[in-house]
């Protein structure tokens, strides 16, 4: 039962994540400025990186927020993976 509750649980951050950091990516896309939440989890300042001023920081902070919607796309298809010891 608890195993069934942590899959849902999981399932769910992962499709909540995945769906905030399509907009996040979208919109940087389309907008050609990238969102990137501050680092700690108290911080809740963004900052925002225009792809002409700031080209580098623009790409790294795309290139996290792809990474993040990969690994919580994968999360929300296969679920949380709890190995048996």
């Amino acid at each position: 039962m608890q195993f069934f509750l942590h899959e849902i649980v999981a399932r769910a951050v992962a499709i909540y994540f995945c769906i905030d950091c399509s907009r996040r990516f979208w919109n940087g896309l389309v907008e050609r400025k990238a969102e990137l939440e501050g680092e700690d989890i108290l911080d809740w300042e963004s900052w925002f990186f225009h792809r002409d001023e700031m080209p580098v920081r623009y790409w790294m902070a795309m290139g996290l927020n792809m990474i993040t919607l990969v690994a919580c796309l994968i999360v929300a298809i296969f679920g949380w993976f709890h190995p048996n010891t």
